[in-house]
């Protein structure tokens, strides 16, 4: 009777394990030896890594994680238990795998950390870009034109008169060393003329900009606001040849530009005593300083001929949001915050103040002033809240204001403010009823632009046209041709080949002297018109990003990274180091940016590798590293002190994985050049990778490498993952246990075409219904 108690106690303890249940009892008291994963880990790992896996004061860390079973069973076999006496490789793999199916594979985090959507605020980044193109949707339309540099007209005076006017057309940049010359053949006087280029700026990037012009003759420059110049020198005084203004800008918007150049006669002197001297030189150059960048020529791809609308910018200085998870997020509400928040809705409302006429159309002398403004403002917070006001809302936001005001200016004012701190427009609501056609308009938007739904997705929305996947796939497809679309396409870009933060590239002035802060600029450019090339061009393949044996270079690069381009060439693609460049892998801005000051770094690159692209998980080092400097032992290459470094039992776990890979990327030494040897040794590029799942992959070099990450399930999985989470800022498991598989398979039948997979990333957030919400945290 004892012993068949003992049995079914026994069936019934490893039943619960066996399940899932982790209700493990003390196997020590048991005779029998155990046998199975579960009786082996309730006999020798519980005692210290918890009977759920949880950790104890032995071993703190809780079993998690992205292992594959070989790796588990590898390093079980190696260093489990601690001591002399190992776990028999049989037995490591039984334990391996019941460690893999209950806490590390992607089911076991499932179920151990269920995935929810988050009420959460909007980012800084949306706060602004919202209010921005709200305000935008009040002026003539200001869409971005196809045509690139900017309409310039020429006179044969310094008066900029129509009468004068001998050339118009288009100039690509402004670039110009007149000499002692004339600027063209149709105005040759060197003596006097002048210039004037109209249009607009492209923003790449959101941030701070320095607009530079270079010249020594008189100049204006205005962007963006024609009341006042950025840069206002009319009048040249000494010696100064350079100007400089400061303005803030939103990435993927265009704005109104112009440019005054003359070169002519100032005070009292006249033109005949002028010209008894020789002609004084004369040159100009609009330059830019993007936002962490050195500076450079404007090029012609940021210009357009057409001048844009102007576009709102708030400058308000806000806390920086929360990117631990990966991505930003609005998770919390500090005082910070809330007080960054006012002070934007009081900048704001200023704002429009100032500019009432120009946005509503309503004039000073207009005797309806108050019934017009009380509409622009029911529009305004429309607009804003991204859906049409009830009654108790127009009440409270319109009526009350300019009732209560007195004056339908300030109402108007009020109305903004009082908008702009309201939590409809800070909070992207999710517990909204089904269907509702203008949650749909405002998840589609934000997942693309960060922004609000335009005014064509908002008469979509009004009219019934977002019910159907075909009506909204149809939106999609007309707002993915937005730059602010590709504006937020690169910023995931920048945050999947972890360079977003603008990492430092210092290196050794002596082993380096040609690698300066142009040199630098002109890198992150070729890495961003490598980028921008593949995902928008009609394949739009994942795996040209690897395969592509391409780099941009101009005359600055070639020089330095080989090719015969001229000093003053402009960027265009080039096969260099005999085709063994492997797309963004092996770009020199990446291989300079995960380098030491005076050679690689095979463990930075490895990380990035293991994380980014292979979107692996890794435990942080148990002590800091610090690499052992090459005097100290100056026969070895890099790769021999790093292997002799990470020897250690403690690092192999993570060293494993990532010193193989880091390995292959040793033929690009700090700056991202090719070599051929180290020390005077062969340079070893042989590494290898153990997958989640399937047999180890073994590489020579890099290309073996970039074409293993180019056709791997397990990269693309973290692709697919690492791009919806960026863009709907939500973790992809909260939209279901099969919206991760079903995107994947869509995106291999798609032949790994970005762009469509942009689209069904907007497809999905915009049509799962958000039934699950959970407090942010």
């Amino acid at each position: 009777m004892k012993s068949r108690t003992r049995t079914m106690q026994t069936s019934a303890t490893l039943a619960l394990l066996s399940t899932g249940g982790l209700v493990i009892a003390a196997y020590a008291g048991q005779s029998r030896k155990p046998t199975t994963g579960p009786e082996i880990f309730a006999k020798q790992c519980a005692k210290c890594h918890g009977a759920k896996g949880e950790g104890t004061k032995n071993y703190e860390k809780a079993l998690t994680g992205l292992r594959s079973v070989g790796e588990l069973t590898k390093y079980i076999t190696a260093s489990m238990p601690p001591g002399p006496k190992h776990c028999p490789a049989t037995d490591a793999a039984k334990v391996a795998q019941f460690l893999y199916d209950e806490f590390y594979s992607p089911q076991a985090q499932a179920k151990h950390n269920p995935a929810r959507i988050s009420l959460s605020r909007l980012t800084v980044a949306q706060f602004r870009n919202s209010v921005a193109d709200l305000l935008a949707t009040f002026r003539p339309d200001g869409k971005i034109q196809e045509s690139r540099g900017l309409h310039a007209d020429y006179y044969k005076t310094g008066k900029l008169r129509t009468s004068d006017r001998v050339v118009q057309r288009v100039d690509p940049e402004v670039k110009f060393d007149f000499g002692d010359m004339g600027p063209t053949k149709d105005q040759n006087d060197p003596y006097q003329f002048s210039m004037r280029w109209e249009g607009s700026l492209i923003a790449p990037d959101s941030g701070e900009y320095e607009i530079i012009v270079r010249t020594d003759q008189a100049v204006e420059l205005w962007l963006n606001d024609f009341k006042a110049p950025l840069i206002d020198a009319l009048i040249k005084s000494g010696s100064d040849n350079e100007y400089r203004g400061s303005i803030h800008l939103l990435a993927g918007r265009a704005y109104p530009l112009k440019i005054d150049f003359s070169k002519g006669v100032q005070g009292v002197d006249n033109i005949a005593n002028v010209k008894k001297k020789p002609p004084q030189k004369a040159f100009i150059s609009l330059m830019w300083r993007r936002p962490h960048e050195s500076a450079e020529v404007i090029p012609a791809r940021c210009l357009t001929p057409v001048m844009a609308r102007p576009t709102y910018v708030s400058t308000t200085a806000f806390p920086p949001d929360d990117r631990s998870v990966g991505y930003e997020r609005g998770n919390s509400v500090s005082k910070a915050w809330d007080e960054a928040v006012t002070t934007a809705a009081i900048e704001t409302a200023t704002y429009v103040g100032d500019h009432l006429r120009e946005l509503t159309n309503v004039g000073d002398a207009a005797t309806d002033k108050d019934v017009r403004l009380r509409a622009w403002s029911g529009q305004f917070v429309e607009r804003a809240f991204r859906q049409p006001l009830t009654p108790e809302l127009q009440q409270t936001y319109i009526k009350h204001q300019f009732d209560g005001a007195g004056d339908p200016i300030l109402a108007t004012k009020r109305v903004v403010l009082l908008t702009l701190i309201s939590p409809r427009f800070l909070y992207r609501e999710p517990n909204v009823t089904a269907g509702n056609a203008y949650d749909t308009a405002s998840r589609i938007s934000y997942t693309l632009w960060d922004s609000i739904p335009d005014t064509d997705l908002l008469k979509a929305a009004a009219a019934g046209e977002l019910k159907t996947k075909e009506q909204i796939e149809n939106q999609i497809n007309r707002m993915l041709t937005d730059p602010r679309a590709a504006a937020k396409v690169r910023n995931f870009f920048w945050l999947w080949l972890k360079v977003d933060n603008y990492p430092d590239l210092a290196k050794d002035s002596k082993n380096y002297p040609d690698f300066d802060d142009s040199v630098r600029a002109d890198l992150r450019t070729s890495l961003e018109l490598q980028i921008d090339g593949t995902v928008w061009n009609e394949k739009s393949d994942y795996r040209d990003l690897f395969l592509s044996s391409k780099v941009f270079l101009n005359g600055r690069l070639s020089k330095l990274y080989g090719g015969d381009l001229p000093a003053e060439a402009p960027f265009q693609a080039l096969d260099i180091d005999k085709g063994e460049r492997c797309g963004v892998l092996t770009h020199p801005y990446i291989m300079s940016s995960f380098a030491y000051i005076n050679n690689s770094s095979p463990i930075h690159r490895g990380v990035m590798i293991v994380r980014n692209l292979l979107g692996r998980t890794l435990q942080p080092p148990p002590a800091a590293f610090v690499p052992l400097a090459a005097d100290i032992q100056p026969n070895l290459t890099n790769r021999q002190r790093i292997s002799l470094q990470t020897k250690p039992d403690a690092c192999k776990g993570c060293h494993g994985i990532i010193n193989p890979l880091g390995f292959t990327l040793e033929k690009f030494d700090a700056i991202g050049r090719e070599r051929l040897t180290e020390n005077n040794q062969p340079v070893d590029c042989s590494g290898g990778y153990q997958p989640a799942s399937g047999a180890a992959a073994k590489f020579t070099g890099p290309k073996d490498l970039a074409t293993y990450i180019a056709n791997s399930p397990e990269a693309h999985t973290a692709f697919v993952q690492k791009f919806f989470q960026f863009l709907v800022g939500q973790p992809i498991r909260a939209y279901g246990e099969a919206a991760l598989s079903k995107l994947q398979s869509k995106f291999e039948a798609n032949n790994f075409n970005i762009k469509k997979l942009f689209a069904d990333i907007v497809t999905a957030a915009a049509t799962t219904e958000k039934s699950t919400i959970s407090s942010s945290k």
